[in-house]
């Protein structure tokens, strides 16, 4: 098993997918040497970063020279190659197919549908001066409640998690991005009380990693608010 000086994941903590894998490296205590790599200041964009990753993107992970990319595979490598607990990525056959289920959905679902939201609300106004794009934003808000009203129909149903009854990474990708929003001070869940409880249930799952993980982003919505 690699150890902490072997193994190196970079990071931008205001990136969903590296939240996602920054909580479970810390949920599980698997050694680690996080290099963060700020997105705002193109740190992605040095030539050195793009030897690492062609496609300049966050989260990466190095293995004793092995290097991987997207956070969805990151994260069931890291489940996968660590003696972790096995409901983060279940051995059954049906039941890591159900989160590989969910994963597939997510990437055309609900990681672009609340990135939007965020986007539209916070980071182009930030960037550009300009006043949020209100016709825009609600489009992007419709998109998002038809995808939150599927999470809970397809895959929370009456269950505990996305996938079963243990949490898994499916609910700490999904998480991370509906957590985004909150950002510009808006809530994607106010009116999903099923899914209020299941946030509930991720955070008390996985504890103060949940805070640690989040605590760039509160940082970002106390600037947001002291603009308005």
């Amino acid at each position: 098993m690699a150890t902490g000086p072997e193994l190196e994941v970079y990071v931008d903590l205001l990136s969903q997918p590296c939240r996602a894998v920054h909580i479970l490296l810390d949920c599980a205590n698997i050694p680690h040497n996080l290099r963060t790599v700020a997105l705002r200041r193109g740190e992605n964009r040095t030539q050195e970063f793009a030897r690492l990753n062609p496609m300049q993107k966050v989260p990466v992970l190095v293995d004793s020279g092995f290097v991987l990319t997207e956070s969805d595979a990151i994260l069931k490598y890291l489940a996968t190659r660590h003696d972790v607990p096995d409901h983060w990525y279940p051995r059954q056959p049906q039941k890591r197919a159900r989160v590989d289920e969910y994963t597939a959905w997510h990437h055309s679902n609900t990681r672009p549908h609340a990135a939007k939201v965020f986007i539209l609300e916070v980071l182009i106004p930030a960037q550009t001066g300009s006043q949020v794009d209100e016709q825009r934003l609600i489009r992007a808000l419709s998109q998002l409640n038809e995808t939150l009203d599927k999470l809970e129909s397809m895959f929370l149903r009456r269950r505990s998690f996305l996938c079963g009854d243990d949490i898994t990474v499916a609910d700490l990708l999904a998480v991370c991005e509906l957590m985004q929003p909150l950002g510009g001070g808006r809530d994607v869940l106010q009116d999903h009380p099923q899914l209020q409880r299941w946030r509930s249930r991720v955070q008390t799952a996985v504890g103060e990693a949940f805070d640690r993980a989040h605590a760039i982003l509160c940082a970002v919505r106390e600037r947001h608010k002291a603009k308005l």
